[in-house]
This record gives structure tokens, C-alpha cells and sequence, in this order.
């Protein structure tokens, strides 16, 4: 289906590949990985014929149709939801006049010409109202909502869209890039099970290890300028690279051994008559010795050191009795909660049972109908949202809104901690004022890391980050002395930073007391890890 050999590619004078080689086979599931700027999305616009390559051969099937879900959402007019999820509006009309062009000029036997008739065929398809309309309600939509026009709506909105319309269409390979970035839990997990019955192939890019542990079967990581194959999932591919580079770590090593000891030889003996040949033999076994490269050695996750809180009561926060409603919708009647210092609780629960709901009565930012919140002595709380933008001083650069933050941070520090969580180079230099909604988000975690509370609440706190930086996120907060209350639908997160889990449903918090997998013992939910998270 996809065949790239010895591919050659550089961008603004940097080569991101040489004699590089990947295979696409028809139903595969890929994952493509590698540290930000390392050549995924340059990879993706290569094989969507956008750019072309330094050197190399890229090859599809022509009658390959191909599918492309970027990050961000193309922009939308006066279109409604269904329209973008049919193409109709758009998409339709756009192959229609490409079509044409492409007869007028004989030029029918073209795979373009192939792959845009197969597309016009999908969205022309009686049943592709019915379709779309399926795909968007797995994806979250509510059916009241398929009339209203796309712009009104959030850009992740927008992108389930987008996706929705891929998915109508079938495409035999689906190039998707971060595709759960945008989707809640219940999404992701229909997202997920419909890939893994997809007939088509699929590669993507993801940050989200256990979407990748679920569908993909093989892994390509982009290392030292060449792609290199894994079989298995991303937990197979991180075994396999440490092994992989312990076994090239030992085999240069051995022939550095070999050569010193050649070297050596030759340097002794070359002026000494009777072995002189021998040591000009050692000197050409020297020269034809292929040379095995020290490798790159796997990227480590960055460590560094929380600043400790100060130590708070024994009695972190407690709610008493609390009665909490969105109008006629009520969320909690005479619920009970104590928070207890050094706990790191996890809620958990179906989408709507008020897990958020929860958090915000916790950090005090929702006025609830009846009831008392205490909080513990000596108690400094923190709350992280996704939503935090207004927090940040617009007339910062991103380095000096951390310094300002904590003035006792050196700025070696500071740029240290910035660069671990995606923040390089140039990019510190940027006002607070132009980031992404997802740089905004990092910024501010980086600031409460920096400046910990003694009480720290985090809504989706891995959402917009990488894996690595997943990891040193994880690291740090292992170290973290205060209290923890957190959602989360990272399961490898979960499970290294839970202490305790509370089940939220229907009004009801159950908690019990140990990690997530006591929790899914208990509640008999341990079949799908990810599934438990919503279980009723």
C-alpha cells in the first residue's frame, strides 16, 4: 500500500532523514513516534504529496485512498456539523471540479484522479447522511446539535467533525495526527474500538500510550535520521528500544576494543622488520571494518525537583452536607468528603457524574446550594484547569511569566524545566498573549510546579503534552509532598500517582482506599483498564 526507501529529507538546512525506509501493508496498524520536530508531520506531508523528497522513492498503490486528520481544525463558513461530517458543502463540490479538470485533460487513469473518484463515490453514497450521523454521535455529538453551524462551535468540535467525515469515507489509509487530543473519555473509547475493526490501515501520531497499546501492532520511531521498526505496541517498542540500544551499545563498544587493540599493534610493530606486514595487515583490517556508530542513547524524561509545600493539618479539606444543582439538574444532595494531608486521589466515574463538579466545590471556584467546605489548617490550594488562560500576563514572555512565578528560580533552571515540557529555544521568547490554547495550559502547570500549593487539584493535566513530558510530569509530582486530588484518563498516570480512588456516580462518592488496580479488583472492572475509568 505504502512503500518509502532511502529517503532523503531535509527542511531550513537540517536533514530530518537519510536512507530512511518504512512499509505501510494493507490493514497494519502503525504508530509513528519521536521527540517534537523530529520529522512526523514532515513524514505525513511527504506521503500526502505536499513536499517532495531530497532523494528517495515514495511509492502508494494507486488505488489507494487516502485519509488525513491533522491537529488543528481546517477553517469552516456558514456550514452546519452535518455538512462538514457529509462534505457536502465542501469537500463534495472541490472533487467534482477536480474531476472535471482531470477528464478535460485525459488524464483518467491517474492515481490522482483514482483517488479523487473513490472520494466523490463515498460522499455521494445514498446512505452517507445515515453514516455521518453515526459516526458523529459516537464521537459525542448530540443529535440536536448536527444543525448547528460548525464555526459556533469549539476547534475541538470542529476536528470530531472533521473526523467523522474521514471516517464516512473509509479511506483504505487513515494518516491521523493526535486524534484523541480533542475527545473525551467516552469518545476516545468508541474511537478506539472502531479502529481496531477498521478495515483500512492506519498510521498515526499520538501521545496517548494506552490508545497506542489498544491499536497499533507495529511502531516506527524516528531515531539518528533513519525510521526504525518495532513489532508490537508501544509498551513492546519501549522494551525493545532499551534492548535494541543495550545490544548496539555493546556491539560499538566491542569493535572500539577491537580496532585499540589492532591500533595498538600496528604502532608497535610497524618499524619492527620481521612484522611490519603483519602490522600493515591490521592497519587495512582497520579500513574495512564497517564502523558501528555509538548509538543515540533512548530520550530520557527530565528530572527536577518539585520546591516542597508547606506541611498543611492532618485535615486537608473537608465538605459537609453539600447540595449542589444546575437548575433543575442536581448534581450532589448531602454529599460528605475529607481530603486527608498527602492523599493523591484520583476521581473517577460515567462523563456527567460530576467528577469536575467535584473538583471545583473542592477549589471553590462553583457557589453550591447548601452546605459547609472546610478547609484543613495551614492549607494553600491550587487549581488546575484547562481553562486557564486569563491567569497569564499577556505582556510576559513565556520565561519571564515562570520567573515571575518563582523569583527564587535561576534561569538556567527555568529554561531547563520550560524546554522539558515543549517549550524550546526561541519559543520562551514568546508573549503569553499569542500561545495556543495547549501552550497556555503548559505554561500554567509548569507554573504550579514551580510555586506548588500544599493542596494541588488537576483537571486532565496530561492533555496537550507528549509522552516524555507525560513522564517527567509524573516523576516530579512522585516527589510531591502535599496533597494530590486529580481526573485523569491516562491510565499509566493513573496508576503511578493514585493512592486512592474515588467513584463518582449518580451523586454518590464511594472511595477506596489503594491504587487504581485495587480499585478495578474490587469493582470488578479490570478487563479494559480505560473502560473502568467511566464504569457506572
Amino acid at each position: 500500500m505504502l512503500s518509502i526507501r532511502d529517503l532523503k529529507m531535509s527542511v531550513a538546512g537540517r536533514t530530518l532523514f537519510e536512507n530512511a525506509s518504512l512499509q505501510v501493508g494493507y490493514g497494519d496498524r502503525v504508530a509513528l513516534v519521536g521527540p517534537n520536530g523530529a520529522g512526523k508531520s514532515t513524514l505525513f506531508s511527504l506521503i500526502l504529496k505536499r513536499n517532495v523528497p531530497d532523494e528517495g522513492a515514495l511509492e502508494r498503490d494507486p488505488w489507494t485512498m487516502v485519509g488525513y486528520l491533522p491537529q488543528e481544525g481546517e477553517a469552516v463558513g456558514e456550514e452546519t456539523v452535518l455538512d462538514v461530517a457529509t462534505g457536502r458543502v465542501d469537500e463534495l463540490p472541490a472533487l467534482e471540479k477536480r474531476l472535471h479538470e482531470l477528464e478535460k485533460l485525459g488524464a483518467v487513469e491517474v492515481p490522482e484522479y483514482l483517488e479523487a473518484h473513490a472520494k466523490h463515490e463515498a460522499l455521494n453514497d445514498p446512505l452517507v447522511t445515515a453514516k455521518a450521523m453515526k459516526m458523529l454521535n459516537g464521537l459525542g455529538y448530540q443529535e440536536s446539535q448536527f444543525d448547528r453551524k460548525a464555526k459556533e462551535m469549539s476547534g475541538g468540535w470542529i476536528m470530531r467533525a472533521h473526523l467523522a467525515r474521514l471516517l464516512v469515507m473509509e479511506p483504505d489509509l487513515l494518516l491521523l495526527d493526535e486524534p484523541t487530543n480533542h475527545l473525551d473519555l467516552l469518545s476516545l473509547l468508541w474511537l478506539q474500538e472502531y479502529l481496531k475493526n477498521y478495515s483500512g490501515a492506519v498510521l498515526l501520531i499520538s501521545h496517548d500510550r494506552q490508545f497506542m497499546d489498544e491499536i497499533i501492532t507495529q511502531v516506527y520511531e524516528i531515531a539518528d535520521r533513519k525510521l526504525i521498526s518495532y513489532t508490537g505496541n508501544y509498551t513492546d517498542y519501549v522494551r525493545q528500544r532499551e534492548e535494541r540500544y543495550e545490544q548496539q551499545l555493546a556491539a560499538h563498544k566491542n569493535q572500539q576494543k577491537e580496532i585499540q587493540a589492532l591500533q595498538e599493534f600496528a604502532d608497535r610493530f610497524r618499524s619492527v622488520t620481521s612484522k611490519a606486514s603483519q602490522a600493515m595487515a591490521k592497519l587495512k583490517q582497520i579500513e574495512r571494518m564497517e564502523l558501528i556508530e555509538k548509538p543515540t542513547p533512548p530520550r530520557k524524561p527530565f528530572r527536577f525537583q518539585i520546591p516542597q509545600p508547606p506541611r498543611g493539618g492532618q485535615r486537608a479539606i473537608s465538605l459537609k452536607n453539600i447540595h449542589m444543582a444546575y437548575g433543575n439538574h442536581r448534581v450532589y444532595a448531602g454529599l460528605d468528603l475529607t481530603v486527608e494531608r498527602g492523599e493523591r486521589t484520583v476521581l473517577v466515574g460515567p462523563n456527567g457524574a460530576g467528577k469536575s463538579t467535584l473538583l471545583k466545590i473542592i477549589a471553590g471556584v462553583v457557589e453550591f446550594q447548601g452546605g459547609e467546605r472546610d478547609l484543613g489548617h495551614n492549607a494553600k490550594l491550587g487549581y488546575y484547569s484547562q481553562h486557564r488562560s486569563g491567569t497569564l500576563n499577556p505582556e510576559h514572555t513565556v520565561l519571564e511569566e515562570l520567573l515571575a512565578s518563582a523569583p527564587a528560580l535561576r534561569e538556567d533552571e527555568a529554561r531547563g524545566i520550560l524546554g522539558s515540557f515543549m517549550f524550546r529555544k526561541e519559543e520562551i521568547y514568546k508573549l503569553t498573549s499569542v500561545l495556543s490554547g495547549g501552550e497556555k495550559s503548559r505554561l500554567n502547570l509548569v507554573k504550579f510546579l514551580v510555586d506548588p500549593p500544599n493542596l494541588l487539584l488537576m483537571d486532565e493535566p496530561t492533555t496537550h503534552l507528549d509522552i516524555s513530558t507525560v513522564e517527567s510530569l509524573t516523576l516530579a509530582l512522585e516527589r510531591y509532598e502535599g496533597t494530590l486530588v486529580f481526573i485523569s484518563h491516562d491510565v499509566h498516570f493513573i496508576r503511578r500517582l493514585a493512592t486512592k480512588v474515588l467513584h463518582v456516580n449518580r451523586g454518590r462518592v464511594m472511595a477506596y482506599p489503594g491504587g487504581y488496580d485495587y480499585f478495578m479488583e474490587k469493582t470488578g472492572t479490570a478487563e479494559d483498564a480505560r473502560a473502568a475509568l467511566t464504569a457506572a
